[in-house]
Formats: C-alpha cells, structure tokens, sequence
C-alpha cells in the first residue's frame, strides 16, 4: 500500500510541476498586456490563473500531507520512550485526519454549490475549481491514515526491540 500511495505522490507532483508551467502562460500574458500593450487585455487569463492556482495550493498540500510537512509544526522534542514518540505522532496524525474528514464530507455540499455557478469571463462551471476541497480532504485522508498506521507499527517494532 505504501509502494502505491509513493507512486500516487509522485504522480500529484507530475501534475503540480504541469499545472505550474501551465500558471506562468496566464499570467506571462496578464503581464505584457498590462505593461506594455504588445497584446490586448484578456478578462479571461485572470480567472485561468485563478482556477489552475487553487488546483496548485490543493495538489500542494496533498503532497505536503504524504511528505509529512504540511500540519505538522514541532514545538516538543521527540521523546526517547517509543510509547510517548508514538502517542506525540497519533495526536498530531488524529488531528489532520479529523480535518481531512471534515473537508471530504463538507467538501461535498461546497462542490455541488460551485456545480450550479458558472464563471463571468469563461462561463467555465465552478465546480471545475471547487471540487478540489473534497479531493483534497479524501486524499489527505488517505495519507494520513497510512502515515497513522506507519507509526504503528514503528511503534510496535520499537516495542519488540526493548522486551
């Protein structure tokens, strides 16, 4: 599961890294028309760029989950005794996972609310950018959970060792 879940990381920062390049065409163009003149002002690269960056920070921090640098702020030095170092990781673990819930249940009713709206310049339907929230949060889920089930059974390997 972890081999898949690698695999499936690395497949989010193939799209990210895209979807970065894809960011710069929008804006580059935002840029020249706004300075120079050399090309008319298009209405419709500020909502491009606006939908391709909310897919960005929302892929981002899917990959920052499984990286384990998203959520997780050190204020306690880790414990030496494998029984608090584990009870340190499950809280912190148990907490995103509870967020990642959140966002994957509530996420639902906030993609159907973007799925009746469409937008002013493209008339691109929103859901295109709102459905990234429950994405997200199942993803997180996924991560999370694994990570969860990883300091497990580091916990329990650690355990074996000092018995």
């Amino acid at each position: 599961m972890g081999v898949l879940l690698d695999r499936f990381s690395n497949l989010l920062r193939v799209l990210l890294a895209v979807l970065m390049g894809a960011l710069a065409i929008p804006v580059a163009m935002q840029v020249i028309s706004r300075y120079t003149g050399v090309i008319p002002t298009f209405l419709w690269t500020e909502e491009l760029s606006t939908f391709i960056f909310i897919w960005v920070v929302m892929l981002g921090s899917m990959v920052a989950v499984w990286d384990g640098t998203h959520f997780d702020v050190q204020v306690i030095p880790d414990s030496e005794k494998p029984l608090l170092l584990f009870v340190q990781r499950a809280i912190v673990l148990i907490l995103v996972l509870v967020f990642s819930l959140l966002f994957a249940w509530y996420g639902i009713e906030y993609a159907k609310f973007g799925g009746i709206q469409n937008s002013v310049m493209m008339r691109a339907n929103l859901m295109i950018t709102y459905i990234s929230v429950p994405i997200s949060g199942v993803v997180w889920t996924l991560f999370t959970s694994y990570r969860l089930y990883e300091a497990f059974v580091a916990y329990r390997s650690t355990k074996g060792l000092h018995a």
